[in-house]
């Protein structure tokens, strides 16, 4: 296995972050230094970073924001911004603890990890590490999320039990059947949904092949991280204590 996939199976790092180290001479393998990018390893093998590696990590933050509507979650698109212009001294939360002080090389290649319509509202997670945005958005990422969702029957019907069954597992979308959900009613006009996955707006289109309009959508939850109090259009930092599900075991030599 490529040196680098093996890192970020373990959790190291990012694939990009390892090459990165790889090629400054940070990696060891078996207490041997490997500076070769493509380099292979086998199961059991030793690999150990440099503390410059760990020190450069540590440096990378990540960013909670309330999205509002209005603004789409990556690259500005048909006149919109992009939630990241949120990201101002101004705009910082004042009851944000992380106890991380705003500096502008913050800005630098944070990006979205995950989706969050234009239309739909919450958490927003905007990060600089690799490894969280694997943990978010990889392919075997299992992190739930959960959102409060607002709807109306399209023709005045109430939404019937079968159909609150097929919400939480038995839709298709894009031809793929939809992992299992756990959805269920809050109040009369609002479900709760928990998700393991993020299909393109997935859960308007859910909604829609039941018989539902959704009239509101908001992101509460990504794993352990609750939105809470954030006020919409602010954001904060990550907290070093904070996490969005546990962390991988593995054995990192500094």
């Amino acid at each position: 296995m490529r040196l680098s996939k093996r890192m970020s199976e373990l959790g190291i790092s990012s694939r990009r972050e390892a090459d990165e180290w790889i090629a400054n001479g940070w990696v060891r393998v078996d207490d041997q230094v490997v500076s070769e990018l493509g380099s292979r390893v086998v199961p059991g093998q030793r690999i150990t970073v440099d503390a410059k590696a760990k020190y450069q990590q540590a440096q990378r933050v990540t960013v909670l924001i309330n999205k509002p509507v209005g603004y789409v979650s990556g690259q500005a698109e048909d006149g919109y911004e992009p939630a990241v212009v949120l990201v101002t001294p101004a705009n910082q939360w004042h009851d944000d603890h992380s106890g991380t002080r705003f500096l502008r090389e913050h800005l630098k290649s944070l990006v979205p990890a995950g989706r969050l319509d234009i239309d739909s509202v919450g958490l927003l997670v905007l990060t600089q590490d690799g490894r969280i945005a694997k943990q978010l958005i990889g392919e075997d990422s299992d992190v739930e999320k959960e959102y409060l969702v607002r709807v109306a029957s399209a023709d005045g019907s109430s939404l019937s039990p079968q159909n609150l069954a097929l919400l939480n597992h038995g839709l298709e979308l894009d031809g793929e059947a939809l992992r299992p959900a756990n959805v269920e009613w809050v109040n009369d006009d609002q479900l709760r949904f928990v998700l393991r996955q993020g299909k393109k707006r997935q859960i308007r289109r859910m909604c829609e092949a039941v018989g539902l309009q959704v009239l509101g959508l908001k992101r509460v939850r990504i794993g352990t991280v609750m939105l809470g109090d954030l006020p919409t259009g602010q954001w904060r930092y990550l907290r070093m204590d904070e996490g969005f599900a546990a962390p991988v075991v593995a054995t990192i030599g500094l």
